[in-house]
């Protein structure tokens, strides 16, 4: 007769065996679950991981973000060769970061500990996942402001309760509290569904926003006429060398920009089926597509000048000014999907894979995105958007801790390591596995990140280095790449530093 104990412990064994993790009875369960566990099958192709940059580039934020580098007093051809520049380089590094993950299986924070140390790695995941927090919600606001416009648009007598002074609590109005929670559920329920749901939802929402931006640049042109549409959306203020810097600023601003998803690149490369796709994917999806996204950007912002006598800057503010209530519709809806999809991919599934790192065993994929919805309202993120200067230091802060962690991860796998993981060590806490280091911390790390850190903040914070604050990323990642591969020698253990004769990926 089967025990009890038995039977508990072969239908755990059976629901992991028709579940894509592959868990063996060598694995922590302190270490593991379902979400972090090495995937059994890779199925996604090019067209997966070039929607998944497609979701990430049409947005609110990248609208604005490729708009404003055509009004820094460039020439077109300037600023185009500052963006293929810069997407060019996110590009270089995302089939970096891509890699260990893909071959792996494993997702970001899970990589990571081949770096950091199997507990060590909370500390990336942690970084990683509040600032994702923060974003979701600037993003989710973002989202909001689409639904505010049609409810004016359709109901006039609501203004009043749009008006925070009025009717409204914590700095936002009773219906941007309406707007904000509404998007808040409809991203809870795509992301709550699981991740074939979201790679359903990115596939499609990529596309859709491209065909409602083609329609909206079309319809602007057409009103303004194409004489009246120029690629300079400012006076040609720099000429010659004087361009020079200012083109290096917005090559470092589209890095940037895309910075934290390019970190967590891993939680999506890992389902790719081969690590060809993830670089044809990356292809079209960074170089082409942004360019594309761009143009369509400052076109639609160009004409927005001769039709409705004003600069506009912002789509969804484009789209409220459409006297056609359909025209309105459809586009406040995209722009709206296009938000969501960069939300949930950027800023939901992000620390969704990070919270769930810090206790497996307790926090499951879902559960720790529900904790990032949920704190990302109680930061309120419309006080933090509506202020400037707090933008502008959150972006070169941001900078200034992602750059360090992507250049240790990238110095270990590729340096140190010479692209081996034992993946299996990867799950255990045994003090004689590779990634056990000291106390489940890898001091090198650990060290490496203080200076890596410390210095790129300083160039944000203090007046006299902020003409560097652009370039955070950049010098945060550099010294990281450098330091660790130096400390690496002399403070990893000799058992741990040693190349593994297994294959890479999990057997």
């Amino acid at each position: 007769m089967q025990t009890p104990a038995a039977a508990t412990a072969d239908s755990l064994s059976s629901a992991q065996h028709h579940s894509n993790a592959l868990i063996k009875p060598s694995y922590d369960e302190r270490l593991t679950n379902e979400d972090l566990a090495p995937l059994r099958k890779q199925t996604w192709g090019t067209y997966n991981i070039f929607a998944f940059w497609m979701s990430d580039v049409h947005s609110v934020g990248g609208y604005i973000t490729a708009g404003s580098l055509f009004a820094l007093g460039l020439s077109s051809w300037q600023v185009l060769v500052s963006l293929l520049i810069g997407i060019v380089i996110v590009q270089f590094f995302c089939n970096l970061v891509a890699k260990p993950s893909q071959v792996t299986g494993t997702p970001y924070p899970v990589i990571c500990r081949a770096s950091f140390g199997v507990l060590g790695a909370n500390i990336p995941a942690i970084i990683r996942g509040l600032i994702a927090v923060a974003w979701y919600g600037i993003q989710t606001y973002l989202a909001s402001s689409a639904f505010l416009v049609l409810a004016l648009h359709f109901f006039p007598a609501l203004a009043p309760y749009a008006d925070a002074k009025l009717h409204g609590f914590a700095g936002l109005s009773i219906l941007g509290w309406g707007g904000f929670m509404t998007l808040w559920v409809l991203q809870a329920l795509v992301f709550w569904t699981g991740m074939e749901t979201i790679r359903k939802f990115i596939d499609w929402a990529g596309p859709a926003v491209y065909v409602v931006m083609i329609a909206l640049a079309v319809w602007l042109v057409s009103k303004a006429g194409v004489k009246n549409v120029n690629l300079t959306l400012s006076f040609l203020k720099y000429e010659g060398w004087d361009a020079v810097p200012v083109m290096l600023s917005a090559i470092a601003l589209v890095v940037s920009y895309f910075s934290g998803p390019m970190l967590n690149f891993g939680d999506f490369s890992r389902y790719a089926k081969d690590f060809k796709s993830v670089k044809r994917g990356n292809f079209w999806g960074l170089p082409v597509n942004f360019l594309g996204f761009s143009l369509l950007t400052v076109i639609t912002t160009s004409a927005t000048l001769p039709v409705f006598g004003k600069l506009i800057t912002d789509p969804v503010e484009t789209v409220g000014h459409i006297d056609s209530t359909f025209a309105m519709l459809l586009g406040a809806f995209t722009f709206m999907t296009a938000t969501i999809g960069i939300n949930i991919v950027a800023n939901f599934v992000s620390p969704a894979f990070d919270f769930s790192n810090v206790a497996p065993k307790h926090i499951s994929w879902r559960t720790g995105g529900m904790i990032a919805a949920v704190a990302s309202i109680f930061i309120t993120p419309w006080n933090i958007y509506n202020n400037p200067a707090v933008i502008h230091y959150t972006l070169d802060i941001l900078g200034a801790f992602i750059g360090p962690l992507f250049g240790i991860l990238i110095s270990d796998f590729y340096l140190v390591r010479r692209q081996h993981v034992v993946v299996d060590d990867l799950y255990t806490q045994n003090p004689k596995a590779t990634y056990w280091y000291r106390n489940g911390y890898n001091p090198a790390a650990v060290a490496t990140i203080i200076p890596a850190a410390l210095i790129p903040i300083l160039c944000v914070v203090v007046p006299t280095l902020q003409s560097l604050a652009n370039y955070s990323w950049f010098i945060g990642m550099g010294i990281a790449l450098i330091v660790y591969r130096v400390l690496a020698a002399r403070l990893i253990p000799d058992h741990a530093a040693r190349l593994p004769e297994t294959p890479t990926t999990p057997t």
